[in-house]
């Protein structure tokens, strides 16, 4: 009985702990539908139009779906669909984003990455995505700031081989295409779950990136980050190179255990699933110590 104390006693003065940080959890069990994602959570689902992907294309909140886990009894998974049948209007997008007040500190998701689709041909070049990002005002904006994993299942812009980018980017032009970025690519097959991080350790100015605890990147100088960021996902095609137009329908899926941002706090792997399974152990679903930005800041969800 004693043990049994000491041990609800213990994680009791852990949760305290977390609670006085500035810590923001989220591994979308809360929530009955889509609707409470974006009521309760503070989660916007992206619709209508417009860059990054095919022309044409629609981002739509039908496009995301949350759905029981299999491999764990109770959990749910945030689960993005885009499809497409290589034309514009026969497109859909996926996009949801979080507020606009991260910065520096650690980022962190668990997410399944995929190399085929769920039905339809595979070929299509689809980039599946956790990323951080802030407006971009007009051309070459000098505090455009974005913190970017992107995976690429069947290749792109370029390069046909499946690989995962890391991308700290300073601005962009888009049209024509000007841009400022260090990026680095590991590649490989990342199908399936990982964990993947960002630490963005603003007195050293660098951004240490991390598969599974494991360091893949060190970015630094002027692509650093500078306002605060919206914690997104995203699935969207990529027009060059689609299988061809009117053909059978292809459906893509990315799905997303958990999210988790510490403000201000560089944390390894370990630290990062030790507070996660903390909340989950006491049965918290959602947590966001996370302050707002002062003034308050938009979160658009259009890039």
């Amino acid at each position: 009985m004693k043990r049994l104390v000491l041990a609800a006693l213990t994680a009791t003065l852990a949760l305290a702990s977390q609670a006085a940080t500035q810590r923001f959890f989220d591994d979308f069990g809360a929530y009955a539908d889509t609707a409470a994602l974006q009521r309760e959570g503070g989660w916007t689902l992206r619709e209508g139009r417009g860059h990054p992907g095919v022309e044409g294309a629609r981002w739509g909140a039908d496009a995301i779906t949350l759905v029981d886990d299999p491999a764990r009894a109770g959990n749910r998974l945030l689960q993005l669909n885009a499809r497409t049948d290589g034309t514009g209007p026969g497109t859909l997008q996926a996009q949801l984003c979080h507020a606009r007040k991260y910065l520096a500190g650690t980022y962190a998701a668990r997410v399944r990455f995929s190399d085929e689709p769920v039905s339809g041909d595979d070929g299509d070049p689809v980039i599946q995505t956790f990323y951080a990002v802030s407006p971009l005002r007009h051309d070459l904006d000098p505090d455009f700031s974005e913190l970017d994993w992107e995976y690429l299942a069947n290749g792109g812009w370029g390069g046909a081989k499946t690989r995962l980018y890391s991308i700290n980017w300073q601005t962009v032009r888009l049209d024509p295409w000007q841009a400022w970025n260090q990026p680095h690519e590991e590649f490989a097959s990342f199908a399936g779950w990982h964990v993947l991080m960002m630490q963005v350790d603003a007195a050293a100015g660098r951004t240490r990136w991390f598969v599974d605890g494991r360091p893949v990147a060190d970015h630094g100088g002027r692509n650093q980050p500078v306002q605060p960021l919206a914690i997104s996902f995203s699935v969207w095609f990529s027009p060059e190179g689609l299988l061809p137009a009117g053909t059978v329908p292809r459906v893509w899926r990315e799905q997303v255990d958990w999210v988790f941002h510490a403000r201000d706090e560089l944390l390894s792997l370990e630290e990062v699933q030790s507070a996660v399974e903390g909340w989950r152990r006491a049965g918290v679903q959602r947590h966001d110590g996370v302050a707002a930005a002062r003034p308050p800041l938009t979160s658009a969800c259009d890039l």
